[in-house]
């Protein structure tokens, strides 16, 4: 009868001590709450304003969001009175294990965060990169995903693109283009060059700045090689092109100006003959 007494004469200060624990634990989840979104929500619009990626955009918000939540949730423990250390001790174990047995998950979730942070390629770049090349289609958190330009679809895991040479034909407005001209060594080199510079400089889609290069770059074993190096908006490289190469031999052709392929001469020796 008296310990319940005592325990009725107690109750006040339990209350008080309890009572104020659990509503500073209530306002620290409210808080925390409100801050995960609201930083998240404030990362996003500095990532929009920064033309990322809507799917990047995402993924780094998420995060974010997490990382406060799980501050917030470890409080909210710490402020009940659960030993915390302790708790953060076993989570970590945890984490270690669960870290061990899924190496490549995890190292493709970190290419993914350095893909975001470095932005080497995104949507809509085409690139090459892990052996493959093709159209940026999505970044997500463990794969990145190319559309060839044949319309394959190709997954390739994050590691795999950020640890090789990602090469990326988008990311400037401007490309050279390259081509390797070879003429007949009875043809005038003067005529040549004045014949494929008026076909480049016709063009509307070469870029008049910087000037296109046509020069002679080495006398092979069968044909004088001219290079022709007009620069193109990046969008239209494959269009100029194709459009060059056909309309150079085309007015090669009208001009008589010979275009030689590899020629061999056999000669053939009569054997001895035999009594």
């Amino acid at each position: 009868m008296g310990s319940i007494e005592s325990l009725m004469d107690q109750a006040p200060d339990l209350l008080m001590v309890y009572g104020t624990r659990v509503l500073l634990a209530i306002v620290i989840f409210i808080v925390g709450r409100w801050l995960a979104k609201s930083v998240a929500k404030g990362v996003s619009k500095v990532l929009v304003k920064r033309q990322m990626d809507q799917t990047v955009v995402g993924f780094v918000a998420n995060m974010v969001s997490a990382v406060i939540t799980a501050f917030t949730f470890i409080a909210v423990l710490g402020q009940l009175g659960v030993q915390t250390a302790s708790l953060v001790a076993v989570l970590g174990a945890a984490g270690l294990a669960v870290g061990l047995a899924l190496q490549g998950s995890l190292s493709n979730f970190a290419s993914g965060v350095l893909l975001v942070v470095f932005r080497p390629c995104k949507a809509g770049d085409y690139v090459e990169a892990a052996g493959v090349a093709g159209t940026v289609e999505e970044i997500s958190i463990f794969s990145t995903t190319l559309v060839t330009p044949d319309n394959k679809r190709i997954v390739a895991p994050n590691s795999a693109v950020m640890n090789g040479v990602i090469v990326n034909y988008s990311a400037k407005e401007r490309r050279r283009v390259d081509m390797v001209v070879g003429v007949s060594y009875d043809a005038d080199l003067r005529q040549v060059k004045e014949v494929i510079t008026d076909v480049v400089t016709s063009h509307e889609l070469v870029l008049k700045d910087p000037e296109p290069v046509i020069e002679v770059l080495e006398l092979g074993a069968s044909s004088v090689d001219f290079v022709v190096r007009p620069w193109v908006k990046t969008a239209d490289f494959w269009t100029v092109r194709f459009d060059l190469m056909r309309e150079i031999k085309l007015r090669l052709d009208q001009e008589n100006i010979g275009i030689p392929y590899p020629q061999m001469d056999v000669h053939v020796k009569a054997l001895p003959e035999q009594g």
